[in-house]
């Protein structure tokens, strides 16, 4: 009891003498959350980082439509938040950015950075470099050495200028000379990356070359960092040295240890091929801090560490971009923002006051700008390039970005080693201003010099099918009629394809497979116009078709690191690899790859593939989707979408190119799917396993049958899609019925018949036996479209299993079939006029069939 008083009796002094502990019910009490309490900060913490991630956002969404990189909006918002805007209001820095705050901010910040440039390690992939070699080491160092020794002319005016600004301290003018020199000439490969891909350039040599020189530029420009870094940090020129070759140690030590061991241990754990497991990001990560610590530790900074971690990870079976994946979203989202603010908030634009200051910014910008383009293409045009091409690659070296920023900010702050700074804040803002400007500049500056006009002229002069001067083709670039009957066999195919609808895709491209032709006497099923051909049908070449995935190129590292591994990242994408078996099963010749680009651009991309391989056909599947990503699953009962309707229009719309669009209808979602009760939804929803518990009947073994329904109504597309239904009939599987739904055309109803008959009468005698000709005249040619139609189709029975197929030709219907008949359409006018009456009649009668509609390219009379 005695004791329990004295406990008592201490805690009313303490109390009496005021040492009580601090109270925690914070606003509730009245205290203010932007007082910055240095054993809790936090709070204030959130509110910096949550003010700058908005404002980047808001800044973002309008740059982002004039293409401009994010790190742009990050810069301004540092601006914006600095001395230059937000810190003339009064109390403002005091209460959002006081100055004891500012070292937490930095410390998130540099991890942030430590871990960016991790990943720009990921993403700098030197097999670019060793694979052009010639022509990127050329560009590289003639993009190099002009701005690097321009720069440290500029250099010397500088150093006079501003050396007696506040804050500076005594340094070498032959390292001041390295760091301006290095500033000038650094390329930001990242930001250079995602506008070759915005651009659409990847595929271009100007692409290519740029591409592989960027990866030399940056390797080339973090080693002069370091340099840099090392003189400023060493006490003479011994220690230096020291520190070099220490550095160069530990990289080898990398290399041929490290690398070789991360790499034995995700093969022997299985990370390699399914991914990194969350102990394997821990394990890379910690390499990373620690690649970090030594570097840091020796007198180079740790963001170099950071970097050399990333060039050792295993770029095999895309195991870096899942990696990145990983990590990018935090860094990206929250880290840089911080970062890169921080930089802006170092800018003060009211410092440029004075007449020499705004010289030196316009010196600067232009020096950097114009070194760069003269540098590059000088090497480029030496190297074989065009003048224009070799510009474009000079524009695309100009750009600064995120690597620029980061080497001004490394040079402000001087490293951990000094207090204070060798380039003052004016110098700084100079910089920055000269970052910000370059980086603009650079997308509308080669969307001028580089458009995709120019680009399809200078890919057709290079092939040899036109003349420069006069655009005149080499040879006649459209049909005849006759050709179009004689000679239009499909021979090489172009496949746009999508995860959502690959069964039945992959259906239809088995009718393309090459089989011998059925040698069977036309004689004992004659039909009407059939005549009997015992010629022997010439041997044809394997139909070769080649698939394109289009992925959507998002605001992530991941996305820029799939288009610069993209040969890498196809050998291991699963539908591709899908594609290429299941096409060698259907003896067809396939090939496949993967692109990503942003979705605006897709109807040009699959253009501009199917110009450059010559394809005679463009299949495009339909699909419901209300993007043209891929979804996972298929939600909607729905199959119009007005975005794909939109994406199926602009490709409809080129002149130049046989087109299918194939409408899988027989195989919509859920039509296998047996209806279940409450109860088993329910037991779905709790247990993933529930298909466990009850037993899955297999599909049944039949034989497979092919029924193609073709109604001719004349003219191209009608006259092409013939000619692609009398391919498909020479696979013994395989039978046709042809209509000629004739109306009140006369003449050319005629014309039509007598050209199905001169068809008819040149098949070959298997093919014959499988094809049927009818000739229907009507008053209504909808209602007679859709009884034909129905009535041709096949149902299942006994062994076989049939699929049917419509073809139709996009403009052979129009103006034949009447809207307000007995068959009225059902569907939308915007789709109708997207594929064409005689589709949109029957996709509003729910007809159980597949339709592929087609449309052929201008011919000549």
């Amino acid at each position: 009891m005695s004791t329990f008083a004295t406990v008592l009796a201490r805690a009313e002094n303490a109390v009496e003498d005021g040492n009580r502990a601090p109270s925690q019910a914070g606003v509730i009490e009245g205290a203010n959350p932007t007082e910055y309490n240095p054993k809790d900060p936090i709070i204030l913490f959130i509110i910096q980082a949550g003010l700058i991630i908005i404002l980047c956002h808001l800044l973002h969404w309008p740059l982002s439509k004039i293409r401009q990189p994010r790190v742009i909006a990050e810069v301004i918002g540092g601006i914006i938040l600095g001395p230059s805007v937000m810190g003339r209001i009064p109390g403002f820095r005091d209460a959002i950015f006081p100055d004891a705050s500012i070292p937490g901010l930095t410390l998130v910040a540099n991890l942030g950075l430590v871990l960016y440039l991790f990943l720009i390690g990921l993403e700098t992939d030197v097999r670019f470099l060793v694979s052009n070699w010639r022509i990127a080491s050329s560009v590289a160092f003639a993009g190099l050495a002009l701005p690097f020794g321009l720069g440290c002319a500029l250099a010397w005016g500088l150093y006079n200028e501003f050396r007696n600004d506040p804050g500076l301290v005594p340094i070498a003018f032959s390292t001041y000379l390295l760091f301006i020199g290095v500033a000038i000439a650094i390329t930001a490969f990242p930001v250079l990356c995602r506008i070759l891909t915005e651009l659409n350039l990847l595929g271009t040599t100007a692409g290519v070359v740029t591409l592989s020189a960027g990866v030399a530029n940056d390797v080339i420009g973090w080693i002069l960092l370091a340099l840099c870094v090392t003189l400023a940090n060493a006490g003479n020129g011994l220690s230096s040295l020291y520190i070099l070759l220490a550095c160069f140690g530990y990289l080898l030590f990398l290399l041929y240890a490290v690398k070789p061991s991360l790499k034995w241990l995700l093969q022997r754990t299985g990370n390699l091929d399914h991914g990194p497991s969350q102990s394997m990001i821990a394990l890379i990560l910690l390499i990373a801090l620690t690649s970090a610590f030594f570097t840091g530790i020796i007198g180079v900074h740790a963001i170099f560490g950071g970097f050399m971690a990333g060039l050792i990870v295993p770029r095999e079976k895309s195991f870096a971009i899942k990696v990145t994946e990983k990590l990018e979203d935090l860094i990206g989202a929250l880290f840089l923002p911080l970062y890169f603010t921080l930089s802006g908030l170092k800018t003060n634009l009211g410092l440029l006051d004075s007449g020499i200051t705004w010289a030196y910014v316009v010196a600067v910008t232009v020096t950097a700008f114009s070194s760069k383009v003269i540098g590059a293409t000088l090497a480029a045009r030496l190297s074989g390039i065009v003048w224009r091409e070799s510009f474009t690659i000079g524009a695309l070296m100009s750009c600064k970005g995120l690597v620029e920023l980061i080497v001004l900010v490394r040079q402000h702050v001087l490293l951990h080693l000094k207090p204070a700074r060798i380039l003052s804040t004016r110098t700084f803002t100079i910089f920055v201003v000269m970052a910000l400007l370059t980086t603009f500049a650079t997308t509308p500056l080669v969307t001028f010099l580089y458009p995709p006009w120019y680009q399809k002229k200078l890919a057709a002069w290079k092939r040899g099918e036109i003349s420069w001067d006069s655009d005149a083709p080499t040879g006649d670039g459209v049909v005849s009629e006759e050709d179009l009957t004689a000679n239009s066999r499909i021979g090489q195919l172009l496949v746009y394809l999508r995860l959502d609808n690959m069964p039945s895709l992959l259906g239809l491209v088995s009718l393309f497979g090459k089989e011998p032709v059925d040698q069977v006497s036309a004689g004992d099923g004659k039909q009407e116009g059939v005549v009997e051909n015992t010629s022997e049908p010439a041997p044809s070449r394997p139909v070769r078709a080649h698939g394109l995935r289009l992925l959507q190129l998002g605001d992530r590292d991941s996305s820029v690191m799939t288009v610069s591994e993209v040969d890498e990242y196809t050998k291991n994408d699963p539908v591709v690899n899908t594609w290429r078996t299941v096409g060698q099963i259907l003896k067809v010749a396939v090939s496949g790859e993967v692109a990503t680009m942003p979705e605006t651009r897709f109807p040009e991309a699959l253009l501009t593939k199917s110009s450059d391989i010559a394809s005679d056909l463009l299949l495009i599947p339909w699909s419901g989707s209300e993007s043209l990503g891929e979804p996972q699953h298929h939600h909607s009962e729905s199959k119009l979408s007005s975005s794909y309707i939109s994406f199926t229009n602009s490709i409809l719309n080129s002149p130049d190119l046989n087109i299918a669009i194939f409408y899988p209808m027989s195989s919509t979602p859920g039509q296998y799917s047996s209806p279940q009760s409450p109860e088993r939804l329910k037991l779905q929803r709790a247990y993933s396993f529930s298909d466990i518990h009850r037993e899955i009947q297999p599909l049944p073994v039949k034989n497979k049958a092919q029924r193609i329904i073709f109604p001719f109504f004349g003219g191209r597309d009608d006259k092409l899609a013939l000619m692609l239904v009398l391919q498909f009939c020479e696979r013994r599987e395989v039978t046709a019925t042809i209509f000629h739904i004739m109306g009140d055309e006369g003449s050319s109803s005629s014309e039509d018949r007598e050209y199905l008959r001169r068809v008819s009468s040149k098949l070959p005698a298997g093919v014959a036996a499988r094809v049927e000709f009818h000739f229907t005249p009507t008053n209504d040619a909808s209602e007679e479209l859709v009884l034909s139609a129905c009535g041709s189709l096949c149902v299942d029975s006994g062994d076989v299993s049939w699929n049917n197929l419509v073809v139709l030709g996009r403009h052979g219907s129009a103006g034949k079939l009447s809207r307000g008949g007995k068959a009225p359409m059902r569907t939308s006018h915007e789709l109708v006029d997207c594929l064409g009456d005689a589709a949109g009649i029957l996709i509003g009668a729910e007809i159980k069939a597949d339709l592929l509609i087609v449309q052929a390219k201008p011919t000549t009379s």
